[in-house]
């Protein structure tokens, strides 16, 4: 038995109480879990902003009705080679039917469409959006899906609806600008 302590050591009294202690054998360590992989918020937010703005665009506009011309030029593009798309005289290098999808697959079909048709260096595309007769809104949802995502991308020079043999205001044909390298 160990010696008496004095009543005010508090250590001494506490290593009393408890009585000899016992040394644990030495264990590994857990497993350290893994880090989670970094993830692009900045890009994700900017991209959700996007959508929302894109998504205002189309409650603030006024909408397109199933008979009205989709047509854009930018500045930057002469305006004899916007006649020559106007009158149909380019031949589109591919094409994209968007009928039949909702609302979301269309945008991403769209999007996915455009940078495909970039990628294989296509300068004019037609993408048919159908004239939307047959839905249940007064507009026509993806010829104005088509319309307001096209004029808001940096990589459009143009467009215009189609003459009426190549499928009139159900289609529109696209300049796509070049590729920088």
């Amino acid at each position: 038995m160990p010696p008496p302590t004095a009543p005010d050591d508090d250590a001494a009294l506490f290593r009393d109480a408890i009585g000899a202690v016992t040394k644990l054998p030495e264990s590994t360590p857990p497993p350290i879990k893994p880090r989670p992989k970094p993830a692009a918020r900045m890009a994700e937010r900017d991209e959700a902003d996007a959508r929302s703005e894109f998504q205002r665009g189309l409650d603030d506009l006024s909408a397109l009705a199933a008979g009205d011309t989709l047509a854009y030029r930018r500045d930057s593009l002469p305006p004899q080679v916007y006649q020559r798309l106007k009158r149909g005289r380019f031949s589109a290098q591919d094409e994209l039917d968007l009928h039949g999808a909702t609302m979301a697959q269309a945008e991403s079909m769209l999007r996915q469409f455009i940078a495909e048709a970039h990628a294989h260096d296509f300068g004019c595309v037609r993408i048919i959006h159908g004239k939307g007769q047959r839905g249940s809104n007064e507009w026509p949802v993806l010829k104005n899906l088509v319309d307001r995502m096209l004029r808001h991308r940096a990589d459009i020079l143009a467009f215009h609806s189609t003459p009426a043999a190549q499928g009139g205001t159900g289609a529109v044909l696209v300049l796509l600008a070049r590729n920088p390298r």
